[in-house]
């Protein structure tokens, strides 16, 4: 807070407090009115004879307010309340959060001593587990995720097969623990309209949707200039960068024309944060495990086939090849190094 907000506060508070007073000590030097003739009254009457005096607080009451006006004072002595004043107390509204978090962490602190030994797979058939995980999804997921865990627009499906950035346990725990920054690039102005169109069409395609078979095939070779890098040339993705399968009916933007056309001309730029430092490692473990139980179990990748080597030629028969080729009168090749 600045010098002059600061001073702002601490002038209009003292204004404050000492009206309070004046008022105060003016109000208690009037005369009780039923004790002067002639006294101020406020107007109203009763049947003519019952009149309201305009007479000072009772004492008691009097002292009851100048008790608060001291309470203020002491307050203001204490704790926050003028300015950048933190109170001879020195207390924030961070260290009574931190103060009932450390409270909290320490009741719970017993509750997962026993999960630690645990691994993901066994803490996601353990009930206690899972009873505590539901509570944390539905603090720290369930507004971006869905309730469900259904996903929405924009925010990923925990429910089936499908991961943009791999579904084995350890990369889930990654994910959960240090976030993921997705970024999409936009290719609109590299492609053109009609390049635009064209690459749609193809991306359509792969899905098993409708598009102009004119337009998916002059997009094929533009979706493998711009595209393949990150989602593949069979388009179904590259957990390694968090490209997603668009080859499947799941999508986190959805598949229409509209949105397909949307992602490729402007990009897309998704951010999951990350929770370790919020939730701690325990908590991580036992979310990561829960979000592992949404969806089917997982089946890692078969490792790619190894392509054929190249077969050696025997030197004999290049040697005999190369003869045969001087017997026609057929000129050999010669390489000649410069110095």
């Amino acid at each position: 807070m600045t010098t002059g907000w600061t001073l702002f506060i601490v002038i209009l508070t003292a204004v404050n407090v000492v009206g309070a007073i004046w008022l105060l000590w003016v109000t208690s030097r009037r005369a009780p009115g039923d004790q002067q003739p002639g006294a101020e009254t406020t107007g109203h009457t009763w049947d003519g004879d019952l009149r309201e005096y305009n007479n000072p607080l009772p004492r008691w009451w009097l002292w009851m307010f100048y008790g608060t006006v001291a309470f203020s004072l002491a307050y203001l002595v204490l704790y926050p309340g003028l300015g950048s004043w933190s109170g001879t107390r020195g207390w924030t509204q961070e260290s009574q959060w931190q103060q009932q978090v450390d409270a909290a962490e320490a009741a719970a602190a017993p509750v997962y001593e026993r999960f630690a030994g645990m691994s993901l797979t066994e803490l996601g058939t353990d009930p206690d587990a899972m009873r505590v995980a539901r509570n944390l999804y539905a603090n720290n997921c369930a507004m971006c995720h869905g309730s469900d865990a259904g996903g929405a627009k924009g925010f990923p499906n925990l429910t089936n097969a499908d991961w943009q950035w791999g579904g084995a346990p350890d990369t889930v725990y990654q994910t959960i623990a240090y976030g993921r920054i997705g970024v999409m690039p936009p290719w609109g102005d590299a492609l053109g309209p009609q390049g635009v169109e064209e690459v749609t069409s193809y991306v359509l395609s792969l899905s098993g949707q409708q598009a102009p078979a004119d337009l998916a095939a002059a997009g094929k070779p533009k979706f493998e200039m711009f595209c393949a890098s990150c989602h593949g040339f069979d388009g179904k993705g590259m957990a390694a960068v968090g490209a997603p399968n668009l080859t499947d009916d799941v999508w986190l933007y959805e598949g229409t024309a509209d949105e397909i056309r949307y992602g490729i001309v402007n990009g897309r730029n998704n951010q999951m944060p990350a929770q370790l430092e919020l939730l701690g490692e325990q908590k991580v473990r036992v979310l990561t495990a829960y979000v592992l139980s949404l969806a089917p179990p997982y089946v890692e990748p078969a490792p790619a086939a190894p392509e054929p080597a190249a077969e050696e030629e025997d030197p004999a028969a290049v040697d005999a090849a190369q003869a045969a080729g001087v017997a026609e009168g057929e000129a050999i090749p010669v390489e000649v190094t410069r110095p």
